[in-house]
């Protein structure tokens, strides 16, 4: 798995087949990153998977297509804003035979409300959705939606590799140790991330058994978390309204 830096802050991600020389990219926000990276390591595209809409993860899928034709798998809501060739939805499968892969598709709507993740072989490309120590903003959705889809998240293995959609890592825990400030396992992952960025070195990909230790949007159970939300606003007495909570508090900080 590569990492390919692009525009400020977006991580286009690149799943490479050493033997058929086949990659396939995810997320593309721009094309020039993504063919260069497919040049410097000579591979083919082989297809393209796209998570949701917005265009710093759509741009440049038609400059990749310009000399190729390969699958661009994708929700409908992509449809408006990047030619896919085959949409997706929740529980449909995505196989890539050429590289011997298949990804489940799983809905987690909230950042956009046809957001789509996907998973497989100890993967998430999780786009929008899930960061590490953080989770999208919600532009189209709201709690009641994200929440339950990152729960859908959270049960998968703990050794899932999480690969983000953007470099965001140092941000969100400095908000996370703001949450929890007691929680070790945050600032022990802060430090590292700071380092990480010092040396310019990704902060990703995570694993969820990290995210379920200290990301807040992924901790909306746990009594600190609930503490934290409910100080911003006594009335976060549930799941979605604690998750609502530490949302809006993250937003304005």
């Amino acid at each position: 798995m590569f990492a390919i830096p692009a525009l400020a802050d977006n991580y286009i991600w690149a799943i490479a087949d050493d033997d058929s020389r086949r990659a396939v990219i995810v997320d593309p926000g721009e094309a020039e990153p993504a063919a260069a990276w497919l040049a410097e390591h000579g591979q083919t595209l082989a297809a393209i998977v796209i998570t949701h809409h917005h265009p710093d993860h759509t741009a440049g899928v038609s400059a990749l297509l310009d000399d190729i034709s390969v699958p661009v798998y994708g929700p409908e809501e992509a449809t408006r804003a990047c030619p896919i060739t085959h949409q997706v939805a929740d529980g449909d499968h995505v196989t890539i035979d050429e590289l011997g892969i298949t990804l489940d598709v799983l809905s987690v709507p909230g950042h956009t409300l046809g957001h789509i993740v996907y998973t497989g072989h100890g993967w998430l490309f999780s786009g929008d959705a899930l960061f590490r120590g953080g989770c999208g903003r919600l532009f189209e959705g709201d709690a009641g939606m994200m929440r339950p889809g990152l729960a859908r998240l959270r049960d998968l293995s703990g050794d899932t590799r999480v690969f983000g959609g953007h470099e965001y890592t140092v941000k969100n825990l400095s908000f996370a140790a703001m949450v929890e400030p007691d929680n070790a396992a945050v600032t022990g992952a802060l430090e590292q991330a700071r380092a990480d960025r010092a040396q310019n070195r990704p902060t990703l990909p995570s694993t969820l058994a990290d995210e379920r230790a200290i990301n807040p949007f992924m901790r909306w159970d746990q009594p600190d978390v609930i503490a934290a939300a409910q100080a911003r606003d006594p009335s976060a007495t549930g799941p979605d309204a604690v998750f609502a909570a530490i949302r809006a508090w993250k937003d304005s900080a």
